[in-house]
């Protein structure tokens, strides 16, 4: 099969298969994304209108133009509209990286090409995984923070709902740590409204898990935990004390400016539930393409054309994703003192 003069014109690089090849690529970060806390929800529209009642935040549903509206009842309902971030990204294939190929013509040159847009797109997509991760993070802390640290959505001012923050105190050896515990579950499951779930996590610094796990109340109950596996192995990765599993948290990206964010601040943490069903989701708005409008939102999209006097390939990629907790009330800070 031969080929046009611009290899990159073939149907295999258009915008779909770019957008479904980048999407199937594996995501090399996010632990909140292996947790599997925030399962995607496509929308068709880059804003979406999220109900209050009684605390708790539900998306509205959509309807066809002309139909009667959902109606809110005063004093119980409150309706606020969220835009969904938009996040594009660019890159460049030079022609250098693909000199020689073009010799080879038919099926090998149309392989070779893929080789050098897939690394291309797995850099890419990487970076947009850590800002996924870094958004979701903020939803569980109830502000959804923008990469230069700044807020994008307070989800406890948005909604009227007062910040629940417990202070361990493990610098002092008499604290009750395992009541603590009790008052941090307790609080969440009163507010749950309705909703299910399975256990209770919490996402904590390096600071907070030392202190934690040495501290006398705890040190204990942590060697013997699993039959001695703490003293014969890493248990950063998860370690249940009263009913809470306490993780460590390492989660850092730099920002533009070159400064690196810390996704958990020093001697604090955030927990949450686990298991539940309609608590926590992340919705993707389609892209700003001629092809994408009114179809639902995919995590990722790419596309590429060829660049002034034909000196290289630009790649353009985006998402537009908006992680939510719809019941906030269920978010807990933590803190070391």
């Amino acid at each position: 099969m031969s080929l046009s003069a611009n290899p990159f014109s073939n149907d295999a690089f258009g915008a779909v298969a770019l957008t479904a090849a980048i999407n199937v690529l594996p995501n090399r970060y996010g632990r909140v994304e292996s947790l599997g806390l925030m399962p995607a929800r496509p929308v068709r529209l880059r804003n979406i209108a999220i109900e209050e009642r009684n605390g708790v935040l539900s998306l509205l549903p959509t309807a066809a133009v002309g139909s009667p509206g959902t109606t809110g009842k005063r004093g119980k309902r409150r309706v606020r509209s969220f835009v969904v971030p938009h996040i594009p990204h660019d890159d460049v294939v030079l022609p250098e990286e693909v000199q020689g190929i073009r010799a080879f013509g038919s099926e090998g040159e149309l392989a070779a090409l893929s080789d050098v847009l897939a690394l291309h797109l797995q850099s890419m997509r990487d970076k947009h995984a850590i800002t996924l991760e870094h958004l979701r993070m903020g939803a569980l802390k109830g502000e959804i923070l923008d990469a230069d640290g700044s807020t994008i959505y307070d989800l406890f001012g948005e909604f009227g709902i007062t910040a629940k923050s417990i202070n361990f105190q493990l610098g002092s050896a008499t604290t009750d740590v395992k009541a603590k515990c009790l008052e941090l579950k307790r609080h969440i499951e009163d507010n749950l409204r309705g909703e299910f779930m399975t256990g209770v996590h919490c996402l904590v610094s390096p600071e907070f898990f030392d202190k934690l796990t040495s501290h006398a109340k705890v040190e204990k109950a942590y060697e013997r935990w699993m039959e001695g596996e703490a003293l014969r192995a890493d248990m950063r990765s998860g370690f249940t004390f009263a009913g809470v599993t306490f993780e460590e948290y390492r989660g850092q990206a730099t920002d533009p400016e070159g400064t690196v964010r810390r996704f958990i601040g020093e001697n604090e943490g955030h927990a949450f539930p686990l298991g539940t069903s309609q608590t926590f989701a992340t919705y993707f708005a389609p892209a700003d393409f001629n092809e994408s409008v009114n179809t639902l939102g995919q995590p990722l999209y790419a596309k590429q054309e060829p660049r002034k006097f034909e000196r290289g390939t630009d790649l353009h990629t985006q998402s537009n994703p908006l992680p939510m907790c719809h019941r906030p009330g269920v978010l807990v800070k933590v803190v070391a003192s």
